[in-house]
């Protein structure tokens, strides 16, 4: 079976890799996303799909807009039976979808119809799901709308991050992908339409998503954090001498001992700082990184900034305010 892998993040690098390995299919190309600038220097840097593709030396084509003329020729060129779609970040119009002699099937980190759109990993955690897994489907012109061939789920442990279940969910997705592959090879793969009363939308993050609104129940937040980690990270305002930074927040522990007004600090000790939520509790702030710092403890962060028992967190820079130039609240 001859199969087009269309993708760029991370999360499909464990596909990408089983199908390479896997002696019954064939990858014909790898279709990914042009090489963009990264790190300080603005160097550009291949997404990992790329990298991948280039280690296991397979065909790779970087088209800037899948569905520009000289794209679409270039699939048809490589007479897909299968176009593999897996965090990709484009979507596919009807020509596209055309193309493979019997299927364009995408992988989603998500049981659909839950949690559709860009950030579904995250939507899992912030809502508190107890499981989330992940969907191959038949692809169609809509946003993750497509009947289901197959789905694989996976309990969400209290301690996973958006970027260890994202870890987890990708090698599931891989063994997903390659049932999926065998099930149309063998002409027992199913459609089952999806229930639109279901769904739900998971939009595209921003850097601002991440910020922290403390009025919210101490578990909320908590999961807030978790979500946000690795990207964008959650983050927070604190006074240092005067001025207002932004205090990024890498991992919590929920507290049952905290009361005082959403954003207080209760408590700074060798634990970390307790700091209070909406409604009963708070957080135990555990390890975070001061803008223009190194990530470190909670509590060696308090020390070297000489925060007290009694300050807020989480005041807004006032309008006008320049961070870069470290400006002051009265």
């Amino acid at each position: 079976m001859r199969v087009v892998f269309v993708g760029a993040g991370e999360f499909g690098v464990p596909t990408l890799c089983a199908l390479a390995a896997h002696r019954d299919y064939r990858i014909q190309g790898v279709i990914t996303q042009v090489d963009r600038p990264a790190g300080r220097h603005r160097i550009p840097t291949p997404c990992p799909a790329k990298a991948a593709a280039l280690d296991l030396r397979l065909p790779i084509f970087q088209p800037e807009k899948i569905h520009s003329p000289t794209a679409i020729e270039q699939i048809r060129f490589l007479q897909p039976d299968v176009l593999l779609v897996v965090a990709y970040g484009q979507i596919l119009p009807r020509e596209v979808l055309e193309l493979p002699n019997l299927a364009a099937l995408n992988l989603h980190a998500s049981l659909l119809p839950r949690h559709r759109g860009a950030a579904p990993i995250q939507a899992a955690i912030r809502s508190r799901d107890r499981e989330t897994g992940v969907s191959v489907i038949w692809m169609d012109e809509g946003l993750d709308t497509g009947d289901i061939l197959l789905t694989k789920k996976l309990l969400i442990r209290s301690s996973d991050t958006a970027g260890t279940l994202q870890g987890r969910l990708a090698k599931l997705g891989a063994r997903a992908v390659v049932e999926a592959l065998d099930r149309l090879a063998s002409g027992t793969a199913e459609r089952v339409a999806q229930d639109p009363s279901l769904a739900t939308y998971a939009r595209k993050l921003r850097k601002e998503d991440g910020e922290i609104d403390w009025t919210r129940d101490k578990w909320e937040i908590h999961a807030h954090i978790r979500a946000m980690n690795p990207w964008p990270v959650a983050y927070t305002w604190v006074r240092d001498d005067g001025q207002v930074r932004m205090l990024k927040i890498f991992g919590s522990i929920v507290s049952i001992r905290a009361s005082g007004r959403p954003g207080e600090i209760m408590r700074i000790d060798s634990h970390g700082i307790l700091v209070a939520t909406g409604g009963s509790g708070g957080l135990l702030l555990r390890d975070v990184q001061l803008e223009g710092k190194r990530r470190m403890t909670a509590a060696d962060f308090a020390r070297g900034v000489r925060l007290s028992v009694g300050a807020s967190l989480g005041e807004r820079i006032p309008v006008g305010h320049d961070r870069a130039a470290g400006g002051t609240l009265s």
